[in-house]
């Protein structure tokens, strides 16, 4: 009798978890996912080849692996705060010593079964571990010195190891990820007023100190035409192909930029350029509103959670989230310096697909359990 009873309820609890499932948010990264597809099907000249394979096998595994995390209750989560943070660590030192050398960069460690891009996973467990580190914290020490200087020394510590590889670009999102939390969290907004006023000021000694390709890029931002067939040749190709979209655009497998290799490095960063060449601006709108609908659940998810944890995480993995695709498509558009920074999900790339799917899975389990209490 008792066997039976618990058997009722682990089946009752089953499908309940299954019933708190946000499906409006698991439509949208499926629709982003067959959109992302599609378009990586484009890339490959519309053949399956290479990129539409590898694509489409990452897709299946990591949507399969976020409704997995989904199932896992959030208080996992909160428990592996810290000890996540500390294993990604350990792999951005692993892979300063011994990772795989790519385009002058040493940004992969070879884990036999994928060339894991640690600095990918950072972007997610920086926010974790400092979501654990606010979650039982007064208020009255948020704003404490100790408080500002052990969270910077959170953040600054990867910025660090991934600068080294060198990756300066996804630096920056890491820290862009970890100032989120500070925000949520409450703490002051003068400090950030105050360092953002720091950062202007001293931009020009930052400068100084950029390696010659990071100091050509910025030049080349300022002003594309001034090496059109060298530095300057991707951003006027990526701006000549959006722009060559018009409203409805040119049609599905039928951008010439793209067919005819204007555009290199369209199935990664600049995926962007050839789907709105393709779908042209109703089609770009779309995706934006696609996107849209996503951060506003997982904001929603946030709001509606107990855990002081999940919300800071559901609320600062949005904010991130908004931040990365504003950053890629202002890139691809000119608007600011390339940085290599993936659309999420759109984008081809194994680590950054399975960082963003964590998040993801972190957040819908926040959503089952939403009425989970983390003391």
């Amino acid at each position: 009798m008792y066997q039976h009873t618990r058997l009722t309820t682990n089946r009752f609890g089953f499908f309940q978890k299954f019933k708190n499932f946000d499906y409006i948010l698991l439509f949208c990264i499926l629709l982003l996912g067959f959109i992302s597809l599609t378009t990586m099907y484009s890339t490959d000249g519309g053949e399956v080849l290479f990129h539409t394979k590898s694509h489409f096998t990452k897709l299946i595994v990591f949507t399969i692996m976020m409704v997995i995390i989904s199932f896992i209750n959030i208080k996992y989560w909160f428990a592996v705060g810290y000890l996540s943070y500390i294993a990604v660590i350990g792999l951005l030192i692993a892979t300063y010593l011994f990772g795989i050398t790519s385009s002058g960069s040493q940004r992969w460690i070879n884990l036999y079964f994928i060339n894991l891009q640690p600095s990918e996973l950072m972007k997610i467990f920086i926010i974790l571990c400092l979501a654990k580190y606010f979650h039982r914290m007064k208020i009255e020490n948020v704003n404490s010195v100790y408080t500002i200087l052990t969270s910077l020394i959170i953040i600054i510590l990867p910025m660090g190891l991934v600068i080294v590889q060198p990756d300066l670009g996804t630096s920056v999102l890491i820290g862009i990820s970890g100032i989120a939390v500070l925000w949520f969290a409450g703490i002051n907004h003068k400090y950030f007023i105050y360092t953002m006023l720091g950062f202007v000021i001293s931009l020009p000694f930052i400068i100084a100190f950029l390696k010659p390709y990071q100091k050509l890029r910025v030049l080349t931002f300022l002003n594309p035409d001034r090496d059109p067939l060298g530095a300057g040749y991707q951003i006027i190709q990526s701006k000549i192909a959006v722009g060559s979209g018009g409203i409805f655009g040119k049609g599905f497998l039928k951008g010439t930029q793209s067919y005819l290799e204007f555009l290199p490095e369209k199935h990664t960063d600049f995926i962007f350029t050839l789907f709105s060449e393709e779908f042209g601006f109703f089609g770009s709108a779309f995706l934006l509103i696609i996107y849209a609908i996503t951060i506003y659940r997982v904001i929603v998810i946030g709001a509606s959670s107990r855990s002081y944890f999940a919300k800071i995480f559901c609320y600062s993995f949005g904010a991130a989230i908004f931040v990365f695709i504003t950053i890629n498509m202002s890139m691809v558009l000119g608007l600011l310096p390339i940085v290599g920074s993936p659309l999420p999900i759109m984008s081809y790339g194994g680590s950054s697909m399975l960082a963003t799917m964590i998040g993801f899975g972190i957040v819908m389990s926040a959503r089952v359990h939403n009425q989970q209490m983390i003391a």
